[in-house]
């Protein structure tokens, strides 16, 4: 049993050059605006209509995100979904917003090269929380991959944390 899970974790050949086959430029601090999480995993989202309480982006499936069988990663996915549901009520000089909560419902798979349409809608709010609706479709296909709701929430006070 035990061996059998060491395999299951094990990357294959072609895993491990896949891993050292990634290039990225180094963020530095105060520099750059751009950080390996965003590099790796936001990199080629594209919004294209964005009005107050709604948002539609593209993204074409790169292989960085995809697992052995060319399927777009469950965490890459979680990640769409939070992403986008952060940035529905995004406002430039305010505290960014902070997931509370966040639920997915996976109903299909996203193959490399998929192109996906996400789409946000804000649900409600109740002071400083508010709730949004994510829907990730194969764009060809209108197929829903997922299914996500967050529960987020910004901090009123603008403060320069020390953290």
């Amino acid at each position: 049993m035990m061996e059998k899970a060491k395999e299951s974790v094990e990357a294959s050949k072609e895993e491990a050059e896949r891993v050292l086959s990634l290039s990225f430029t180094p963020h530095r601090q105060g520099v750059d605006h751009t950080t390996f999480y965003s590099y790796f995993c936001l990199r080629g989202i594209r919004v294209d209509r964005c009005r107050p309480g709604f948002i539609s982006c593209t993204f074409k499936v790169p292989s960085r995100l995809t697992d052995k069988n060319g399927n777009l990663g469950c965490g890459a996915i979680a990640t769409l979904v939070d992403e986008v549901g952060c940035a529905m009520r995004y406002v430039e000089g305010l505290p960014f917003n902070v997931t509370v909560a966040i639920s997915i419902t996976y109903l299909s798979t996203a193959k490399l090269h998929d192109e996906l349409e996400i789409t946000g809608r804000v649900l409600g709010n109740m002071g400083n929380y508010f709730g949004t609706s994510i829907v990730v479709k194969n764009k060809a296909s209108g197929e829903i991959i997922a299914d996500g709701r967050t529960s987020l929430y910004r901090n009123p006070i603008n403060y320069n944390s020390k953290m």
